[in-house]
């Protein structure tokens, strides 16, 4: 069915933005949470500091003021590197908090709405780094495996009303802030194109396009899964000898 409402948090550009995009060329409306509103954002967009709990409940509030939501597309994340011996704990909560703590939130302010329509989809971004692989990424990988075992578990708590919840897990995507630290041929970029065995990196359009696939009806006997959408990152680096 087109014209489901579908909400997105770190809406503003890179995966969420794109993804947005592509739900509206789809005949849906993407809703838009964060910061900075584009000016063309294809569609509702709620400016919200997201690290705020307080303002991000207002704005969800806003939000369903206006309509009802079909589905959550749990998006932001904020990275803050540093090895075990350098991990600030200030630091580390804020990443597990406005990466988990708002998925928690998001789902729990559209699920009233989805389980009384009996449908509903919740999908939630995580990132092959959950597995390991890239040092100073404690805070990071484990807050995005945080968001593998919601997925799981809130897949076999909502199943019963018809709402389906994965994950999607990129490797390394051109985002906007992927390159500025990692310009094209600089030794960042080199690095992250050795993790890929296809040997390119992904496209936010690459991520986008598994998402919405996710929360159509073609995908309505999925969940619980993470895809992994990386061009084989999780599986190793490839080998040709």
């Amino acid at each position: 069915m087109a014209g489901r409402r579908f909400l997105i948090t770190g809406a503003s550009r890179g995966i969420g933005f794109a993804t947005a995009q592509q739900m509206a060329n789809n005949g849906d409306v993407p809703i838009g949470l964060a910061r900075t509103q584009p000016d063309d954002f294809p569609g509702e967009f709620f400016p919200v500091d997201l690290s705020d709990r307080s303002s991000t409940q207002s704005a969800l509030d806003q939000v369903l003021a206006a309509g009802a939501i079909d589905g959550v597309l749990n998006n932001v994340g904020i990275v803050r590197p540093g090895n075990i011996g350098e991990i600030d704990l200030d630091d580390w909560a804020d990443v597990q908090d406005i990466t988990v703590r708002s998925a928690i939130q998001t789902v729990q302010a559209a699920m009233p709405g989805m389980v009384e329509r009996k449908w509903g989809r919740v999908v939630n971004i995580s990132s092959v780094v959950s597995l390991g692989g890239v040092v100073g990424r404690s805070s990071y990988g484990s807050s995005k495996a945080s968001l593998e075992h919601l997925t799981r578990m809130w897949a076999l708590e909502l199943a019963q009303y018809g709402i389906t919840v994965n994950d999607v897990a990129p490797g390394p995507v051109s985002t906007e802030l992927f390159r500025e630290n990692n310009p094209p041929g600089s030794p960042g970029e080199a690095r992250y194109l050795s993790m890929v065995p296809l040997g390119k990196l992904g496209t936010v359009e690459d991520i986008s396009s598994a998402v919405c696939f996710l929360m159509s009806e073609s995908a309505g006997w999925i969940t619980g899964q993470t895809l992994r959408v990386d061009g084989g990152s999780s599986i190793g680096a490839a080998s040709l000898l």
